[in-house]
């Protein structure tokens, strides 16, 4: 399915399911996005039930039609907890998820000057790529199986990206679906979120790719961007070098004490438009956050405010 940015499309998958199907993901909430649904339920899979639609994180792009599927097809809506309970704190802009506490965050952070304006004329814009959500859901567990066309589908959770993603691997079949977990040409987005200032979510991502490492080396890989693919512990071996590269190049850059703002140009050597600097602020401040929890930077507030790193 297309989607309105740069990354410019979403992987979702369809699987056979006795006499009908179960979906996994949906695409982002817009006319674009319905109008392809309507082509798929008036060809290949008409007259045939839609059993599940199975949603692995709270993202637009995964979840934004999730209410009109369930509605449009009388399908069960099976998420896991915290990232059902995210995606209505994002839909009605609770507490820690508005927009104006993401962007106080960025601020403490160093971003200023024609950055920040740019940052406040995107505003949030959650709400009209998920303009609804389901009122009920079936709760998706890290190590539960679920039977799937007869066969047995694991779930295994990932973190870091989301707060609670849900990958899917049938062993029989040798097939990991791992979302946003593990893609094949780029790395996933990490960031640190305003309702958790303080988390490594950088830690818990890289400790998440460890489990997905465990499993057989032939696993075909279904992402949710990018081509299908073999090679799943290569794959991540590369991820890990990169994110230990990024961190090595964070730390010599901290010799004297820099925001996340002033490392941006470490991590992302090309201009960023306004959503690219949005997620980018918060891996910038993921990476800090790992190398200030493993003690290789110290920090501190200064009187302006901002919060800087220095090596230790």
């Amino acid at each position: 399915m297309p989607l309105p940015f740069a990354l410019d499309h979403i992987n979702l998958w369809l699987l056979e399911d006795g006499d009908g199907w179960t979906f996994i993901d949906c695409g982002i909430g817009d006319d674009a996005t319905r109008a392809l649904w309507e082509r798929i339920f008036a060809g290949r899979i008409a007259g045939r039930p839609i059993r599940r639609l199975v949603v692995t994180h709270h993202h637009p792009d995964h979840a934004g039609l999730a209410s009109w599927l369930t509605e449009r097809t009388g399908a069960e809506f099976w998420m896991p907890q915290a990232e059902y309970f995210a995606a209505h704190a994002m839909r009605e802009g609770s507490a820690g998820f508005g927009f104006d506490n993401i962007m106080a965050m960025f601020e403490h952070n160093g971003l200023a000057g024609e950055k920040l304006t740019l940052m406040q004329q995107r505003r949030s814009n959650y709400r009209s790529r998920v303009p609804g959500f389901p009122s009920v859901y079936r709760r998706l567990m890290d190590g539960q199986a679920h039977r799937i066309g007869g066969r047995l589908w694991s779930v295994v959770m990932g973190y870091g990206h989301a707060p609670e993603h849900a990958a899917l691997y049938c062993e029989e079949l040798g097939v990991l679906i791992s979302g946003d977990m593990v893609l094949p040409r780029i790395s996933t987005n990490v960031s640190v979120w305003a309702n958790e200032p303080e988390g490594n979510p950088l830690a818990l991502f890289l400790e998440s790719l460890s489990r997905y490492a465990g499993l057989p080396a032939t696993t075909l890989t279904l992402p949710s961007h990018g081509l299908p693919f073999r090679g799943l512990r290569e794959r991540i071996a590369q991820l890990k070098e990169h994110h230990r590269l990024r961190l090595a190049e964070l730390h010599e850059a901290c010799g004297t004490p820099r925001a996340a703002a002033d490392v941006l140009d470490t991590l992302f050597r090309r201009k960023l438009d306004a959503h690219q600097l949005f997620f980018a602020m918060g891996e910038a401040m993921a990476h800090l956050h790992l190398l200030h929890h493993d003690g290789r930077l110290k920090r501190s507030v200064g009187a302006d405010g901002v919060i800087r790193y220095a090596k230790n």
